[in-house]
């Protein structure tokens, strides 16, 4: 098959300007919540892109693990591509893909670090594996193989048992959001995008954009 013949007509559902939340949090809480509800796979993993001091954009997906009017929150390596990238350049932009409800959510913003009490919080309410996965794994790093992984995951287990500690290298990131942007697939292509940017005064200027 040729891969340029593959389409698919977008017909589930529209975004209109009277239909939507007049405040994008709240548009997003509902279209996360209607993504849950439909048990699509892993309804809560967003594409992260960075810009390095090259200028090269790079991207990850991640697993979004909160948000409210401060912004979006997610964890990892503070010592990993992105996490260097962050440091040189605040600034980054997610994205939610939710293909089964053709539907698409960009949000723009800078980024900065979650208080340490936030993210020793997260980091003991996870898997005991998890916690002994963050101190293995030496993030964005060349290693010589997978034994690497595995010696290390086997020396921190046997040094914290239980209780590992929250690596100082391992932490929360929040995104405030200035930008977001609801994609709505449509027929024939004329999808509906809404636009919502952040004015001086903290209100959102909601506008449509063409497809």
């Amino acid at each position: 098959m040729n891969i340029a013949d593959l389409r698919k007509s977008y017909e589930k559902a529209e975004l209109s300007e009277s239909a939507s939340q007049a405040d994008p949090l709240q548009q997003f809480s509902q279209w996360l919540q209607e993504a849950i509800q439909s048990e699509i796979p892993e309804p809560n993993a967003m594409t992260v892109a960075t810009v390095g001091s090259d200028l090269r954009p790079s991207t990850r997906v991640v697993l979004i693990k909160g948000f409210d009017e401060s912004g979006i929150v997610w964890y990892t390596n503070y010592g990993s591509r992105k996490g260097q990238e962050l440091a040189g350049n605040p600034f980054a932009a997610l994205q939610f893909h939710w293909v089964e409800l053709e539907r698409v959510v960009r949000i723009e913003g800078v980024v900065e670090k979650v208080s340490e009490a936030e993210s020793d919080a997260y980091f003991h309410s996870r898997p005991l594996d998890s916690r002994i996965g963050a101190w293995a794994s030496p993030q964005s790093q060349v290693i010589a193989g997978r034994s690497v992984l595995v010696t290390n995951a086997a020396r921190y287990g046997a040094q914290f048992l239980l209780q590992p500690p929250r690596p100082p290298h391992w932490g929360g990131y929040r995104l405030r959001p200035d930008r977001w942007e609801f994609w709505q697939g449509r027929k024939s292509r004329l999808h509906d995008r809404l636009r919502y940017q952040q004015q001086p005064d903290g209100t959102w200027l909601r506008e449509r954009l063409a497809p």
